[in-house]
């Protein structure tokens, strides 16, 4: 057990599943209020048996499952600081993870395939070396649909549950808020702009109140939806960790920060 049960009431005391923002990958090598975040999380877990981690950074037509023993790290980014490409991540895969998991979404009748090669892209590296430094907890990754619709990344999310009662941490990875066209050249510290902090508290107050419809058509009823995600593949993690969730447990923010103005680095919890 890392941390303390505190009290049986408390979601944090049970493995809950889990999304969090992972930035940019110099989050990997940089102290923010996120980094920190992210360093404190595994002492308020259950240690888990293992982590399955939605990634927003593999893109595939159908779920996707990596199955290799010994996966190695993606550099999936250029340009940045040599600090960055010397991170090591050697955690082990769980090829018999990915094959549960898989059998889990067979039986829900998706299609899902095993990699027995990919590495870890840094959609699931950079915040699991902050989270589980040790290394020592077998990982498997899940990639996500983008052509496919937030129901679609639900329904897997509600197909993987049983892995919670199994010791598992369903964990998606991308970003509340992800518009790199207005990233760039942000500085870290700038001032949040209005757009990004009214869909960050739009999502936040959606979560609490346990408004499933609502944020299955985000697109739709969210402030600023379009321009906080011109594309999907960064939120649709968060509805995987969502299907995962216990039926009718309203989800908590875990987390809140903006970084380059733009890029919120919330986490959430779903029990």
């Amino acid at each position: 057990m890392r941390g303390n049960r505190k009290d049986a009431r408390d979601p944090m005391t049970d493995l809950p599943a889990l999304f969090l923002s992972h930035g940019s990958p110099m989050l990997a090598i940089t102290e923010t209020p996120a980094s920190l975040f992210l360093k404190g999380l595994a002492a308020e877990l259950p240690a888990p048996k293992a982590i399955l981690c939605v990634t927003a950074h593999w893109e595939t037509g159908e779920p996707m499952l990596s199955a290799a023993e010994r996966p190695g790290l993606i550099d999936d980014f250029y340009g940045l600081p040599e600090a960055l490409y010397r991170v090591a991540y050697p955690a082990p895969g769980d090829p018999a993870l990915a094959r549960r998991a898989a059998g889990l979404l067979s039986d829900a009748g998706f299609a899902p395939q095993l990699d027995e090669s990919r590495g870890y892209d840094h959609g699931t590296w950079v915040p699991l070396q902050l989270a589980f430094p040790a290394a020592d907890i077998p990982v498997v990754q899940l990639s996500v649909q983008p052509d496919r619709d937030t129901a679609h990344h639900l329904a897997l999310g509600r197909a993987l549950r049983p892995l919670r009662d199994e010791g598992m941490l369903i964990a998606g990875s991308g970003n509340v808020t992800h518009n790199l066209r207005a990233f760039r050249g942000q500085p870290a510290d700038a001032p949040a702009e209005p757009w990004a902090e009214s869909f960050a508290e739009w999502l936040a107050a959606a979560v609490a109140e346990g408004r499933e419809a609502d944020l299955l058509a985000y697109r739709e009823r969210a402030p600023e939806a379009a321009r906080n995600h011109p594309s999907e593949e960064h939120f649709l993690p968060f509805f995987v960790a969502l299907g995962a969730a216990t039926p009718g447990t309203p989800g908590r923010r875990l987390h809140r920060s903006m970084e380059h103005a733009v890029l919120s680095m919330d986490g959430y919890a779903f029990a």
